[in-house]
């Protein structure tokens, strides 16, 4: 098929100008900008010569026919429109650089002043784990600071759970120390806030709709099981609010995160049906567009009209292009004129991740996906054909990027989406007319929205099952080398599967691979190995470990920073109940992943530390909770546990407290069972070690307080004349953890040193003579 690239070239040179240029100073870019915009100038308008002339005179009957402009008159025209297009997005990245760089809030953040300021916000608050407490990122619009009226963008950062009650377009006063952003871009600052909103007015009218609309499709699911009341509204609108962080962990796992988020299959499910309403209803090809540019315009007002949800809506209007002008050639084109509109509006797009995958994926439906269907529709009945190839296309296109950002390239990913696609159309136009009839009778829309549950149910199932596979994921080299070795894998299967020879040669070695695979997978012990006593689990820059407690059971010490990784260490375990939940001290990288705990497990009691500020309660709503005191044992089948610290008058903790005093207020403990005993420390550091120094046992285990952080006292860590040291951590974490020092020291001590962030899931295991340590990877 014969396709127009003509807007190919403007857009690609558009895109990439805006992506080189944020990152440059705004005289340079002007400059940039005039050098493109007097070359192009200078191509477009200069006369050709005779000789180009009677080229292209030789050549017009190719040149019809090669839309791509083959002569050199086209040629000349085609680079022309290519600088001038770099020119607009230079000059466009330059004069929003010329705003953020200038003027107070700039002023502010280069000294790194408090400042009270007046800003609209302009994005949703997003919740995300941070090291000590919760961060509430909100993207807003400074309208006001010291007096002086302003309009630059900032990025938000506060504490306070009232952040998250906001709505787009709200304007609120705040008070906060104002940074430079890192890794220029086109914000003016970062300001970390301090206390709640002081909120000076509601919302717009349109948010306030969109508001009312979504706050019935939540009601209208109330009575769905909690999964699905989280996963449909994600769905439908993009809201994410109640959504399990362990499910979007699976999701994200099985490569089903792009149901989750508004995306231009979203509106071209909705569209459609518009699309087929218009047709049984007797309109034609005229009538029928502009009945569905107002379902897209309603559908981006309810999932409210952000970057990502127009980025969302360009794209979906692409295929309704197509789709009633009968012409698939014109897809390529039109998604050429959305990036190079979009990213002339907003240049900051061209370093954004979104806009990547959704500009990869639609660009693979249009490329990729008609010949791959044309060849599987010549082995496989037509609409598995057409599954097949729509999802592998997305699935290729969008490989590079998802491995620069996770640096692992998903295995189960095509299959996973091939599974749940019969379910996306029924849940989405079943979520949608549920929530319009919700408007106007609830009781009517929690009919409409049941089988869509149903549905929803499927494709939870789908998540879930496709992510607890082994090699669910192979690791990959991320950032941009693992983009080009991928695509260089990608470019020598072509190869492969294009000769004979080679492709019996690569069937033979995948042959040979997939037998060790399976050899080791028969001959290895498995997880969890038997007999295992303890489990560290790697969840990133957090800490989380089970003490096992007989069949099925685990008493849980702290739950990292996210759900998700200490569910699936759990899951890993086949730990269903859990008779004991020890939460060590008030930080988010030891309890905000407590929802992962309690998810589809019993849990019966929780202990705090006596000190606690209160945040825990957050997590462990409906539990029984009791304070830890120097002195209580408690035992759980052959399990014993002892509580050694927090030492002292438990004096409460406060959001002013340093993260030193939140770190000593931590629960230590020790846990026996026969042969097998182990010292967790928390995350004490030098003054509370050397409180406790005198009271330490000697065990087999000692997990090292802190992460392994330079605050460890020597003696302390020698007390415990631990055979093993765990050092619970997160890979290239920002806080330089574990210190150098504190592997010296441990090393010097003759101990075992096993990290998480090096060896995964790490078990102790007892043998008939002494304790080992097995590692998962």
């Amino acid at each position: 098929m014969t396709r127009d690239i003509r807007l190919l070239i403007p857009a690609l040179a558009t895109w990439l100008t805006a992506g080189v240029t944020l990152g440059l100073s705004p005289k340079l870019t002007y400059a940039l900008a005039g050098t493109a915009a007097l070359a192009s100038f200078f191509l477009l308008t200069s006369r050709r010569s005779p000789g180009e002339e009677r080229t292209d005179a030789g050549s017009g009957g190719r040149c019809r026919r090669d839309r791509g402009g083959g002569g050199p008159g086209g040629r000349r025209i085609v680079v022309g429109v290519m600088l001038a297009c770099a020119a607009a997005s230079a000059c466009g990245v330059a004069l929003r650089a010329t705003a953020v760089a200038g003027g107070p809030v700039h002023d502010l953040a280069r000294t790194g002043r408090f400042a009270t300021a007046e800003a609209v916000v302009t994005g949703d608050p997003q919740e995300k784990p941070g090291h000590a407490r919760r961060m509430i990122i909100v993207r807003a619009r400074a309208e006001a600071v010291r007096h002086a009226e302003v309009r630059v963008p900032v990025l938000l950062i506060a504490a306070d759970p009232r952040w998250l009650r906001l709505i787009p377009s709200q304007r609120v006063r705040l008070r906060g120390r104002f940074v430079r952003p890192e890794g220029g871009g086109l914000l003016a600052a970062v300001v970390i806030v301090r206390g709640p909103p002081d909120v000076l007015g509601p919302p717009s009218a349109p948010q306030r709709a969109a508001e009312r609309v979504r706050a019935k499709l939540r009601a209208a699911v109330e009575r769905l099981p909690p999964d699905r009341r989280g996963v449909l509204p994600a769905m439908v609108v993009g809201d994410t609010s109640r959504l399990d962080p362990a499910l979007a962990a699976d999701f994200r796992t099985a490569g089903l995160t792009h149901l989750l988020v508004v995306s231009g299959a979203n509106l071209a499910i909705v569209v459609g049906a518009v699309a087929g309403l218009c047709r049984l209803t007797g309109l034609g090809r005229r009538r029928a567009p502009p009945v569905a540019v107002v379902a897209v315009a309603a559908f981006v007002l309810v999932a409210r009209p952000e970057p990502s949800v127009l980025r969302a809506a360009v794209m979906g209007l692409i295929g309704l292009l197509a789709l009633f002008t009968g012409r698939e050639r014109q897809g390529l084109p039109a998604l050429a004129a959305a990036v190079l509109l979009l990213v002339l509006i907003d240049p900051g797009l061209a370093r954004s991740y979104g806009f990547a995958l959704s500009v990869l994926a639609t660009a693979g439906l249009l490329v990729l996906a008609p010949p791959w269907r044309e060849r599987l529709s010549r082995r496989l009945p037509g609409p598995l054909a057409d599954a097949l190839a729509v999802t592998a296309a997305a699935e290729v296109a969008v490989a590079p990027v998802l491995v620069m950002l996770s640096g692992e390239v998903g295995v189960v990913s095509v299959f996973a989406n091939l599974l749940a696609a019969p379910a996306v159309a029924p849940a989405t136009l079943l979520g949608a007319l549920g929530t319009v009839t919700a408007l106007v009778s609830l009781p009517l829309a929690r009919l409409i929205v049941w089988p869509a549950g149903l549905a929803v149910g499927w494709i939870i199932r789908v998540a879930r099952t496709a992510a607890a596979l082994p090699y669910a994921t192979l690791p990959w080299t991320g950032g941009a080398l693992g983009a080009a070795t991928l695509l260089a894998a990608g470019a020598a299967a072509v190869l492969v599967l294009r000769s004979r020879r080679l492709r019996v040669i690569a069937a033979a070695a995948m042959t040979g691979v997939l037998a060790g695979v399976i050899a080791v997978r028969a001959l290895s012990p498995g997880w969890p190995p038997p007999g295992w006593q303890m489990v560290a689990c790697d969840v990133g820059q957090g800490d989380a470990l089970a003490l096992s407690a007989g069949p099925g059971r685990a008493v849980v010490v702290d739950t990292g920073p996210e759900p998700a990784p200490v569910d699936r260490c759990l899951r890993r375990l086949h730990v269903t109940d859990v008779p004991l939940l020890i939460l060590t001290h008030p930080h988010a990288d030891h309890i905000n992943g407590t929802s992962g705990v309690r998810r589809h497990r019993t849990v019966h009691q929780v202990l705090t530390t006596p000190a606690t500020s209160g945040r825990e309660a957050r997590y462990t709503s409906g539990l029984s909770s009791r304070p830890a005191e120097p002195g209580q044992r408690w035992r759980i089948g052959d399990l014993t546990l002892s509580i050694l610290a927090p030492l002292g008058p438990a004096r409460p903790l406060s959001p002013e407290d340093d993260g030193t005093a939140i770190n000593n207020a931590s629960v230590v403990l020790v846990a026996r069972k026969p042969g097998f005993s182990a010292l967790l420390a928390g995350d004490i550091e030098t003054d509370a070690q050397r409180a406790l120094e005198a009271t330490v046992p000697r065990v087999d285990v000692l997990k090292v307080p802190h992460h392994g952080s330079r605050s460890q006292d020597p003696g302390f860590l020698a007390a415990a004349h631990a055979a093993i040291s765990l050092i619970s951590v997160g890979e290239h974490n920002d806080y330089g953890h574990p210190s150098p020092a504190t592997l010296a020291l441990l090393r010097r001590l003759h101990t075992q040193i096993h990290r998480t962030d090096q060896e995964g899931d790490i078990a102790i295991v007892r043998t008939a003579t002494t304790i080992t340590a097995i590692t998962r990877n």
